[in-house]
């Protein structure tokens, strides 16, 4: 048996026992069992509020992905389009984000003079939380969807910006001497010899930003309300179904997982192809 395969059978085993334990300490003693609805309603014992156990999370995620698409109004949409709604805005937030962030990485990667004018401030906004920008945005775009775009923009700006200007920065001096001895222009030695050394880096840099992404726009979607799987759950919590709050959470657990592998995936055959 393979490391792998170990290591997959290992995880079956916790996740089993997990699952196994959560269903146990879920189900009610035999007493509460006995009594009638009359009992219950008459007020003779206080019916504990429980976590719901597994297999009542599956049986909702059987129900939701079975039509994940449906639309019966405003409050009440299927899973996949909460999911869809989401993605689009953090895409496009992110998309925007590498647009300005990569090119502005290289500037700074390669002239220490932009790197000691720029530093300060960046020192000063990346720490700032992206939901601190949700009211400004509100105030200066009114529109809920794009000010949670925007949020998105500036959560994920900053480690593609980052990593992307270490990458440069420390791309060996030998090649970039090498490219100046064959009179190459500063544009054909960044795209030709600065690009592939430092792409691992600026990779990773676009992997931590996705996974931040997909952070914020819950909790952002969970402030502006509409639609999107933040939206979803809090809805649900409103509700006090406890059940599909927990699926969405797997939900969203799943889809992250989706976008750091998709980037894994590129940043290891970036790897591989150098």
């Amino acid at each position: 048996m393979t490391l792998n395969q170990k290591s997959t059978l290992v995880g079956f085993v916790f996740l089993a026992v997990l699952l196994g334990l959560w269903e146990g300490l879920n189900q009610p003693p035999a007493a509460t069992e006995a009594l009638t609805e009359f009992e219950l309603l008459m007020g003779g014992v206080d019916k504990e509020a429980r976590v719901p156990p597994p297999s009542s999370v599956l049986v909702r995620a059987w129900e939701e992905l079975s039509d994940p698409f449906y639309d019966a109004g405003p409050n009440d949409k299927g899973i996949g389009i909460q999911l869809a709604y989401s993605l689009y805005r953090v895409l496009s937030g992110y998309l925007a984000a590498a647009a300005i962030a990569i090119p502005l990485g290289f500037v700074i990667g390669m002239s220490p003079l932009m790197y000691k004018a720029l530093n300060p401030f960046i020192q000063v906004l990346r720490p700032i939380s992206p939901l601190a920008w949700m009211p400004l945005a509100l105030f200066i775009i009114k529109d809920s969807e794009q000010s949670a775009i925007f949020v998105i923009f500036i959560c994920s700006i900053w480690p593609m910006l980052i990593n992307t200007a270490f990458g440069v920065a420390n791309v060996r001096s030998d090649w970039v001497r090498v490219a100046q001895t064959h009179e190459l222009s500063q544009i054909r030695t960044a795209l030709t010899v600065i690009l592939p050394a430092a792409a691992p880096t600026i990779l990773t840099g676009m992997r931590i930003s996705i996974g931040i992404a997909w952070l914020v726009i819950v909790a952002a979607e969970m402030l502006v309300g509409g639609t999107g799987i933040g939206y979803y759950v809090w809805n649900e919590w409103n509700n006090l179904d406890l059940t599909s709050v927990i699926f969405s959470i797997l939900m969203i657990g799943i889809v992250g997982m989706a976008l750091d592998m998709a980037l894994s995936a590129a940043s290891r055959l970036v790897q591989y192809e150098e």
